[in-house]
């Protein structure tokens, strides 16, 4: 089976970082590097069901459908992914920890099957670098301690 991970430092602390990553109104100006991916009904609580909507493509519909399995609060988020109907689903694991001067953000994915399954997780790993090399920590910059944006501040899609 293919993965992803990618592990990124950030001089920010776990409840910024958090917070970034969690919040349904700052999530679209990170992932897909600003270009979408609201989370439609996200709530970190387990079992929770939502959805990753973006722009659809050609021979993507633009929906993942996902499950919330684990929450620990500025540590852990794990949930489903299925990005077509009738897809085995995968796994996406997002963790924190904190380090001298910021954060360890270590992203996984994982579940790719097959030959599909390898390239998906060659597309899939390079867009994720982008949002959490570029996008990400531009959001960052712009939250105040407690992880909410700061007042008169609009974060620009990158």
């Amino acid at each position: 089976m293919s993965e992803i991970r990618i592990v990124r430092d950030y001089p920010y602390s776990p409840v910024q970082v958090w917070r970034a990553m969690t919040d349904p109104d700052l999530i679209p100006y990170w992932t897909s590097t600003g270009k979408g991916a609201r989370a439609v009904g996200f709530r970190p609580v387990v079992g929770n069901r939502f959805q990753f909507v973006a722009r659809p493509m050609p021979g993507w519909r633009g929906i993942v459908d996902c499950e919330v399995l684990e929450v620990r609060e500025r540590e852990l988020l794990r949930y489903t992914w299925v990005g077509a109907r009738g897809e085995v689903p995968s796994e996406v694991r997002y963790q924190l920890e904190p380090m001298a001067g910021g954060t360890r953000f270590t992203y996984h994915h994982t579940g790719f099957a097959g030959v599909g399954g390898f390239f998906m997780a060659k597309v899939l790993g390079s867009v994720r670098t982008k949002m959490l090399t570029v996008g990400l920590p531009a959001l960052l910059a712009e939250l105040d301690e407690n992880g909410a944006l700061r007042p008169g501040t609009t974060p620009q899609p990158r």
